[in-house]
């Protein structure tokens, strides 16, 4: 084979594995064999530079920085999309719809929907099969040529697949997946460098860089949503045709496209996609609802900027701006003192936001944060409300910086911050109240003792009354004690004692979580229960014995002997001993002779028969690890009803996918 014809295979191989991996999440080869090929192709060109074409996978990366984006003309104008903000107004664009298209009420029309994707869009031209230029937006009629950038981004065909129209002008938006953000600013900070505020900044300002060497190392990927020009080809009949049709060119479309079939059914699928908003791999900011029929399009028209005939309906705002009024600090169960943004109340998500998390005084300095800032808070799903960052053009010269306190604002004894680390910790101890606060909530919550019906408030009563100073003294509590408490009658007080009684047959694992010993969470505290069989063998572990325990490093083995060595940690756990509480004794194994050792799964949606919680302790105890994200090294993901957007990865990584019987077989249920 001549060198030449050996370049033309490996382009097609390399073309078509692209296509397999972006566009239909099926990769056929390895990330070795694929960078292997590559390499081999890099070199046979630099051999021949007189074979080089602009489509070769090779030339994605290259060329020289621009002074500045040249003007581009939309032949077709880029529209943005009307929003609708509820089912009412959704009723509306429904309604406008059948009187303009003269189609009886009762008669439901048909929608194309998919996620609303928050990235940039663009538009990308294709003559002959080969990309020939791509351009931003703009205001619509005239945008910027990036044509050198997005050819970086491999999930942009050089080259559509045969057959291809004469000439093709495809729409959709670059993004940056949720995975690639979070490492783009892991590698910012590495550098010293600002970090990006959200996924959409950091696409739209990876995309609109003048040098396309760093475009092409950012996260960047692809997915159409529209044609806006199609010439020698018949133009397909509907939305989801033109997709399907997109798709088999080689540009990705959403895997999470449906056709749907009136409104009703576009309310479900509105309320589907907002539950697995948070477990999607990239940003969204709500659904695409267009027409699926073209002439029903194309004879609803459109207004001066945006089709009649699509409607974006939006989640509620998860970034925000809001005013920073104070930061206070808390303090935690294990001393850390905690700085806490209070805001000016705001709907975050749907939800009134009116504290939010700075994580730590490293943070606030990196943010350059003041008080009375105009602030970004962001929240997602569950998670904390977090600032982002401040919005400098509203800062004026008298606003001030947070700044640590040196005396503990709970019970007033020195904070002081260890070296090499970013936290500062309150040296009082338990005779702080507020740790002892944070301890009796920790010890009491789902995952460690599961004291149903113990919740802050209560912990803050009894503690402030002095009812309680530690754990142990929650079980010597009187019907009496709790009956004459705020809010609590004599029907609750007798839930809690029971619940209390109930919570004295435990596990070691949870037990030993329930400590509250630094940086002992769940994994670690069930690989300790497993490795000494019971915690009198614990206690007495030297650092050297506790490092032979998976996971378990050197600091994690000092903060433990440390613990067990404070004459106070054990009288508490005498008491607690004495209280009642009791556990299984767990035979010791050799961890690797167990029939999952060395083996990792990831559980994904509602199994029928057990929580995940149960699922998780099930494949632990036979010897598996139980990972809350997908990778190569995953021995296979169990998807239960309803499962999230790790499905979708592990297919594309190729990693097995066990229903629930398959589960069961696996962990040897009858």
């Amino acid at each position: 084979m001549t060198d030449a014809e050996r370049i033309r295979q490996l382009r097609e191989e390399l073309t078509e594995y692209d296509y397999h991996y972006y566009v239909l999440d099926e990769p056929l080869v390895t990330d070795e064999y694929y960078d292997r090929l590559m390499r081999e192709l890099r070199d046979l060109e630099a051999k021949h530079p007189e074979l080089v074409t602009p489509d070769s996978p090779t030339q994605r990366v290259g060329g020289q920085a621009a002074e500045r984006f040249e003007p581009v003309q939309h032949e077709v104008p880029m529209l943005s999309l009307d929003n609708a903000f509820s089912e009412q107004e959704m009723l509306d664009f429904d309604r406008r719809l059948h009187e303009r298209l003269g189609v009886d009420s009762d008669r439901p029309l048909q929608y194309c929907a998919e996620p609303k994707l928050d990235g940039l869009a663009i538009s990308l031209l294709y003559e002959d099969g080969l990309l020939v230029r791509a351009a931003t937006r703009g205001d619509g009629r005239t945008g910027e040529n990036i044509t050198a950038n997005a050819r970086t981004v491999k999930a942009i065909p050089l080259r559509l697949k045969k057959p291809w129209p004469q000439r093709l002008e495809a729409r959709g938006e670059v993004y940056m997946p949720r995975d690639g953000f979070e490492a783009l600013n892991r590698q910012q900070i590495e550098k010293g460098q600002k970090t990006f505020a959200n996924p959409r900044n950091a696409a739209a300002g990876s995309l609109r860089q003048l040098d396309p060497k760093v475009t092409a190392e950012r996260p960047l990927t692809y997915t159409s949503y529209q044609i806006a020009q199609l010439d020698g080809a018949d133009w397909p009949p509907t939305q989801y045709d033109q997709m399907l049709y997109l798709k088999s060119l080689g540009l990705p479309i959403s895997p999470y496209m449906e056709r749907l079939q009136g409104i009703e059914a576009c309310f479900d699928y509105f309320r589907r996609i907002g539950e697995q908003r948070d477990d999607l791999p990239f940003d969204i900011d709500g659904v695409v609802f267009k027409l699926d029929r073209v002439d029903q399009q194309r004879k609803a028209g459109f207004v001066s900027r945006a089709p009649r005939w699509a409607i974006a309906w939006k989640f509620p705002a998860q970034e925000v701006m809001t005013r920073l009024l104070d930061v206070e600090f808390q303090v935690g169960r294990t001393g850390a003192l905690t700085p806490v943004a209070r805001l000016e109340p705001v709907q975050v998500g749907g939800v009134t936001v009116s504290n939010a998390t700075l994580h730590n005084m490293d943070e606030i300095e990196r943010k350059d944060i003041r008080i009375g800032d105009c602030v970004i808070v962001r929240r997602a799903g569950d998670v904390i409300p977090e600032v982002v960052g401040p919005v400098l053009k509203f800062r004026k010269p008298q606003f001030r910086k947070p700044v640590m306190p040196e005396r503990c604002p709970v019970c007033g004894s020195e904070v002081v911050r260890e070296e090499g680390h970013a936290v500062y910790r309150c040296t009082g101890g338990l005779g702080c109240p507020a740790q002892r606060k944070e301890a009796i909530k920790h010890f009491a919550s789902r995952k460690a003792m599961d004291i149903d019906g113990l919740g802050d408030k209560l912990v803050d009563q009894l503690v402030e009354r002095g009812l309680i100073e530690d754990v142990a003294d929650l079980y010597a509590l009187s019907l009496e004690q709790l009956a004459g408490l705020e809010r609590m009658g004599e029907k609750s007080a007798r839930n809690l004692l029971e619940a209390l009684e109930r919570s004295k047959s435990t596990t070691l694992p949870r037990f030993i979580y329930a400590l509250g010993i630094r940086e002992v969470g769940e994994a670690t505290a069930e690989a300790l229960a497993h490795h000494f069989g019971d915690l009198q063998p614990l206690m007495e572990a030297s650092e050297e014995a506790l490092q032979e325990v998976e996971d378990v490093g050197p600091v994690v083995a000092f903060n433990i002997v440390h613990f067990f060595a404070q004459p106070r940690n054990r009288a508490v756990i005498d008491k607690l001993i004495a209280a009642g509480i009791h556990w299984p004794k767990i035979d010791t194994v050799d961890p690797d002779s167990l029939l999952l050792a060395g083996k990792t799964y990831v559980i994904t949606g509602t199994l029928e028969h057990y929580s995940r919680e149960q699922a998780k302790q099930r494949l632990k105890a036979l010897g598996a690890k139980v990972s809350g994200s997908v990778s190569k090294k995953t021995t296979a993901v169990i998807a239960g009803d309803k499962p999230g957007s790790k499905i979708d990865k592990a297919r594309k990584l190729g990693v097995p996918v066990l229903d629930e019987a398959a589960f069961e077989e696996l962990i040897g249920t009858d």
